[in-house]
C-alpha cells in the first residue's frame, strides 16, 4: 500500500477527496458519487479519474459500491487519522517559545524537504477546512 502522504500529495486526488467530502456534507445518504459525476466535476477523462480512484481505494481513503456496471464512491475518513496524528504535534507547538531549545539540525525536527512537505500537507488541510466550513455554512443558510 502506498504511503498515505504520497497519496494525498497529488492535487487531483485531493480534488476527488474534496468533491466526495462536499457530497457527504450536502447529502443525507452515504455521500456517494458515480465515476461519471466525479469526471464531470473535475473535467478530466474517465481513465484519469479511474486511475486516481484506484490509488485512493487502495489507500483506503475511498470505498466503492458496485451496482451493475456502475461504481459509486464515498469517502472513508479512517486513514486520514494517520495524517491528523502526524500533524497535531506540529500544530500545537509554539515555535517561538521553543526556538532557543534547538541546538542543532538533528534536534530541529524536520529537514528542509520534510518542512516543505509538511507545509504542503498543512496547506491542503487548511484548504479542505475552508471548503468544509464554506460548504457547511451554505448548507445551514439553505435551511434557514
Amino acid at each position: 500500500m502506498a504511503d498515505i502522504f504520497d497519496v494525498v500529495a497529488d492535487s487531483t486526488r485531493r480534488d476527488i477527496l474534496r468533491i466526495l467530502l462536499e457530497r457527504y456534507n450536502q447529502s443525507t445518504d452515504a455521500g456517494e458519487l458515480s465515476v461519471s459525476d466525479i469526471v464531470g466535476a473535475l473535467g478530466l477523462s474517465q481513465p484519469t479519474v479511474s486511475k486516481h480512484l484506484k490509488v485512493l481505494r487502495e489507500a483506503g481513503l475511498v470505498a466503492v459500491r458496485e451496482e451493475g456496471q456502475h461504481r459509486y464512491y464515498h469517502l472513508d475518513y479512517s486513514p486520514l487519522e494517520v495524517i491528523e496524528d502526524w500533524l497535531i504535534p506540529f500544530l500545537s507547538v509554539d515555535f517561538d517559545q521553543n526556538a532557543d531549545l534547538v541546538t542543532d539540525e538533528s534536534e530541529a525536527g524536520l529537514k528542509d524537504e520534510q518542512r516543505a512537505f509538511a507545509a504542503a500537507i498543512g496547506k491542503a488541510f487548511a484548504d479542505t477546512t475552508h471548503v468544509v466550513k464554506d460548504a457547511t455554512s451554505k448548507k445551514w443558510r439553505k435551511n434557514d
